[in-house]
Parts: C-alpha cells; sequence; structure tokens
C-alpha cells in the first residue's frame, strides 16, 4: 500500500510528521530555507507546535528579521510556507533541553536529516545552533553563519539557538544573525527591500 506523502506532486505543499515527537515538520518542495532545529523541546511535544515554549524567541525572530511580514505564532506554524520557509529538528527525540543529546545522537540521524533535504531541495538550510552542524559535518568547530560546503545540495547557514536557554545571544544579537541569512537571499535572488 502507498502512503498518501508519496503520491503528492512535488509542487504540492506537503507537511510530514515526525512520528517519534508527535510534531509536524513544515518541509514542501524547493523552499527559500528550511529551519532547522537540534530537536523538539519536551513543551513543544506537549503542545503539538514547534517553539511553542514562551521562552523561545524563534517566531519573533523570525519577523524581526524580516522572513514574515507579521508575527506568527507557533499555532500558526503552516503558514510559514507561503513565504518560502520550513522547518524540520536535526533529532526528532524531544528532550527538556538540547544539552541531553549526544554527538552519536545527531550523526544517527545524519542520513534521514540529508535524504528529506535532498527530497525537499531547499535552497538553503539553517542550522539553529552550532551542536547538530557541528557533529554531522564532523568538524571540531564551525564558526557562525554561511558554511563553504552544502548539505545535501541546500547551502548551509549556522545560526545560533533561539531557545530562551541559550543567553549568550540576546534578541538583538539574535536578529542580526538571523536577518545576515535573509539579506543574503534576497541579493541572490535579485530582490531587495
Amino acid at each position: 500500500m502507498q502512503d498518501d506523502a508519496s503520491t503528492k506532486t512535488m509542487n504540492e505543499p506537503t507537511e510530514t510528521a515526525e512520528q517519534v515527537s508527535g510534531l509536524a515538520e513544515i518541509l514542501a518542495p524547493h523552499l527559500s530555507v528550511v529551519f532547522c532545529g537540534l530537536n523538539p523541546a519536551l513543551t513543544a511535544h506537549r503542545d503539538g507546535h514547534n517553539f511553542s515554549s514562551r521562552s523561545n524567541r524563534f517566531w519573533r525572530v523570525l519577523h524581526l528579521a524580516g522572513f514574515t511580514p507579521r508575527l506568527l505564532r507557533a499555532e500558526e506554524e503552516r503558514e510559514m510556507l507561503q513565504y518560502g520557509l520550513g522547518l524540520t529538528s536535526a533529532v526528532s527525540r524531544p528532550t527538556k533541553s538540547a544539552s541531553e543529546l549526544k554527538r552519536s545522537d545527531y550523526i544517527a540521524a545524519a542520513p534521514v536529516l540529508e535524504e528529506k533535504i535532498r527530497k525537499f531541495a531547499p535552497a538553503n538550510l539553517a542550522f539553529l545552533g552550532k551542536a547538530a552542524y557541528v557533529a554531522i559535518s564532523l568538524r571540531a568547530n564551525v564558526e557562525w553563519g554561511r558554511q563553504a560546503e552544502k548539505f545535501a545540495g541546500a547551502s548551509i547557514w549556522v545560526v545560533p539557538n533561539p531557545s530562551g536557554l541559550n543567553r549568550a545571544f540576546d534578541l538583538a544579537k539574535l536578529t542580526e544573525h538571523y536577518r545576515e541569512v535573509k539579506l543574503a537571499i534576497e541579493q541572490e535572488s535579485g530582490f531587495t527591500q
């Protein structure tokens, strides 16, 4: 028996569900950028929506950086598709803190992520935090911003994690990093505001 996801055309928006976490991934073919979280938070798993904790700054930063014309709520996560944006996680297992994940969790999850990115072919993949990309790339250290290599055909960005637990970056600094991605995408497409 063929599943419904495989019968959709590549031009149809597709939402896939992670069976382990119970959270929907927001994916469709050929998006401008897919944001890749480390893994779902327990609060998101409980609420059924990505980045649902009030302390998480993802939706605010996305708006302030210019990716969305208005501030989306976690319950409106599917609206990301209208703006050429998607959302996935490197590891599907929810935890209270991403610090509970081990390097081996990211390495084990890498083939699934790679297959997903090849299938949906976004132009850009933005890792939210360094941990997943450091493990997947087998590099000891990475800098913030665009990376020299690609992942499954997508340009790679590493931006700070918007979690409220990440105290190293205030809202202004987070927005600056995400805005760098937005401006580069606009410049490459020939569109400027």
